[in-house]
């Protein structure tokens, strides 16, 4: 069977976020339907909407802005039948351009907090697996960089990861991207390529990782949109002790998040000169030019 890696990247605009982060959250393939058919029933469940009738996907952006805390923590947390009420005023009202109520903002802060926590449940429900690589924001090659044709080097750990998890499973792999600028997916899939059939460690990795990978538009996918809620958290809010990445963090994602993260990334014992060296999913490189 195989397992399929829906990846996105966060950060990448170098605007707000601390730091640049690609990745994302393998699914096995038997487990994809169960997994999309929960998401739905979840998200009614939890806002008596589906977002899609309103316009709108479920992105991290959207769930964990500051301002959805802050209407959260408005008012106690809300009975069941109240909170999705509330959600329901909140959209009819903004469809007639006018101004929810403080109780609707309320209503919509904590199910969108509330749905962000939810799927990350979800996920380790169904047995996902987290990869994820970070580099500090805006960090440029250097001048007389001459291999901005290759993968850079962290891609090409995050694929490494991949691969030591499918081999361990005997497992193939797919990757799953979200489609954003056909040029920039262009230039990505030929550095892919170029690393997958010219390198001896790509080719290597072709046992396991299909190198071909799919692209899917994040609004008909609820596997990107998991990876883009998991990659926002992970920028926002997942730091290692030996990481050495002064990146600004928010207290409040940290707190939610921080801990199923940990238990979500792909963990294993790799060793180094003889020696075991702890590798994870989830991991920061300072420098992915050198």
């Amino acid at each position: 069977m195989t397992w399929l890696l829906f990846m996105d990247e966060s950060g990448h605009d170098h605007k707000k976020m601390p730091a640049e982060v690609r990745g994302g959250v393998a699914i096995h393939a038997s487990k994809i339907w169960p997994f999309m058919q929960a998401w739905h029933g979840l998200e009614q469940e939890t806002f008596g909407v589906r977002l899609a009738d309103h316009k709108t996907e479920l992105k991290g952006y959207k769930l964990l802005d500051k301002d959805r805390f802050k209407w959260s923590a408005q008012a106690e947390e809300l009975p069941d039948e109240e909170r999705r009420k509330g959600v329901r005023r909140f959209f009819a009202l903004s469809a007639e351009k006018k101004s929810p109520g403080r109780s609707d903002f309320t209503a919509y802060g904590q199910a969108c907090i509330g749905m962000a926590v939810q799927i990350l449940l979800l996920l380790k429900r169904f047995d996902a697996v987290v990869f994820a690589s970070i580099i500090p924001r805006g960090v440029k090659p250097p001048a007389d960089y001459a291999y901005d044709h290759f993968l850079r080097r962290d891609h090409v750990l995050l694929l490494e990861r991949f691969f030591h998890f499918l081999s361990e499973r005997r497992d193939h792999g797919l990757l799953v991207m979200d489609e954003t600028d056909k040029a920039q997916d262009r230039r990505f899939v030929d550095r892919l390529q170029a690393y997958f059939t010219r390198t001896q460690t790509g080719r290597t990795r072709t046992e396991w990782i299909v190198p071909a990978p799919l692209f899917v538009s994040s609004d008909m996918s609820v596997g990107v949109q998991a990876a883009d809620i998991v990659l926002y958290c992970i920028n926002w809010g997942f730091r290692a002790p030996t990481w050495n990445f002064d990146g600004s963090t928010r207290p409040e994602i940290a707190e939610n998040f921080s801990g199923i993260l940990n238990d979500l990334q792909f963990k294993r014992q790799a060793s180094r000169n003889g020696e075991p060296v702890p590798s994870h999913g989830i991991f920061f490189l300072p420098d992915p030019f050198y």
